[in-house]
């Protein structure tokens, strides 16, 4: 099987995929905006070949380098795993006639106003929202729902661009900074959904849930992303069997049917609180901050080989052992500056080293990163332990006692 593999080399475990196709016989040709002598020798020896796009947004660039590639040989597949990049790989495939993930699919998990319309029609539980293209419409779901309401881009991923607003001055401003007055401006809103927050990840093979996850944020994502003392983390439980979890595993898959996902990575955000349980948004592709990895170190197998054999040889038999709960800690610096320095690493690593594994500490005297850049913006770690409850002790422990320091 030839398969074109979109940004092979960039976020940094886009290589792990391209790895693991070669590992199941795969011929992967890359396409992507780093010119090809700057990949590194072991991505290379992994590919079949490379194509440079100046933009991997450019829908009409990356077609035409599409169809470079298919008159030369023969195509099976066009693969994008990174969500910015999800349409115009949607849009190769529609016009160079490769099966996979359709632009009507992708704009369902991308519009998140679509996507709500969509499920909430077929009985997915959603919170009340309403496309917002002029600053009227705001004021009337504001008025019919109350504050606070959460406005966010219509494509966005995460978190990026969400506003939680609790009065008219709030809404005035976000309003503006979305770009209402000054030009043509789009976005959605919706009613606050207050209650614990979290996200179920799945590989469907053939329509089929073959491994799934469920993980947890601490705290929220809204206030985790601007609130600089906090050290936020997200934690993947092994207890994924619990009863406590089949609502959640069963909105899930109903998600993926609804959708008609064949064979694909699909990442699920949730809330549960006293409204019950609630879908938040699907992207149909991996999570961010390379949480596969976590998934593959709690669980002793390989997600990545799993994914690449499925999407060659059709089928998926990932046996995770559930041995650990594993936990991303992100470490903020104590203000905007450089860095200057750490606290606490040689304590944390007497106290609970067997139970941290990687670890990425930004060099002294490199420039911090904004407090909201995200859960791998930052200095960080991975944790794990066999129990959840004790995971998230030491995560605790552990966010308390390291400092970044900056000035």
């Amino acid at each position: 099987m030839h398969v074109l593999f979109m940004a092979p080399n960039f976020p940094a475990n886009q290589r792990f995929f391209v790895r693991a196709l070669h590992q199941v016989g795969a011929r992967v040709t890359g396409i992507g905006d780093t010119p090809v002598e700057y990949l590194d020798s072991e991505l290379k020896s992994w590919l079949h070949g490379y194509e440079h796009v100046p933009s991997m947004a450019n829908e009409s660039a990356l077609i035409d380098v599409v169809r470079k590639v298919q008159r030369r040989e023969w195509v099976d597949r066009l693969e994008c795993t990174v969500e910015a990049i999800m349409t115009p790989a949607a849009a190769a495939r529609a016009a160079c006639t490769i099966p996979g993930i359709t632009p009507e699919q992708v704009n369902l998990c991308r519009d998140k106003f679509v996507m709500k319309q969509f499920l909430r029609s077929r009985g997915i539980p959603c919170a009340k929202n309403a496309e917002i293209n002029a600053e009227g419409d705001a004021w009337a779901f504001v008025k019919e729902v109350g504050y606070p309401v959460i406005v966010k881009p219509r494509d966005g991923a995460g978190a990026s661009g969400t506003t939680k607003v609790e009065s008219d001055e709030q809404l005035r401003a976000a309003l503006a900074e979305a770009g209402f007055g000054a030009r043509a401006a789009k976005v959605t809103m919706e009613e606050f959904i207050s209650g614990h927050e979290g996200f179920y990840d799945t590989l469907t093979v053939g329509g089929e849930v073959v491994f799934e996850a469920v993980s947890h944020y601490y705290p929220n994502v809204l206030e985790a992303m601007r609130t600089r003392w906090i050290n936020p983390y997200i934690i993947t439980t092994n207890r994924i069997d619990s009863a406590g979890y089949n609502e959640l595993k069963i909105m899930g898959r109903k998600v993926v049917h609804e959708l008609g996902l064949h064979t694909s990575p699909t990442h699920m955000e949730w809330f549960y609180g006293p409204k019950g349980l609630s879908f938040s948004e699907i992207g149909a592709r991996p999570p961010g901050v390379r949480f596969w990895d976590l998934y593959c170190w709690a669980n002793d197998m390989d997600l990545y080989y799993e994914w690449a054999h499925a999407l060659v040889h059709g089928t998926a038999r990932p046996r995770p052992s559930r041995r650990f709960s594993a936990a991303l800690l992100s470490l903020r610096p104590n203000q905007d500056g450089r860095i200057q320095g750490y606290s606490g690493l040689e304590e944390v690593q007497k106290e609970v080293g067997a139970c941290i594994g990687e670890v990425y500490l930004p060099p002294v005297g490199n420039r911090t990163a904004d407090v909201g850049a995200g859960y791998m913006g930052h200095a960080w770690m991975h944790i794990r332990h066999p129990d959840y409850d004790k995971c998230r002790e030491i995560t605790e422990y552990v966010a308390r006692t390291v400092r970044v320091w900056a000035g």
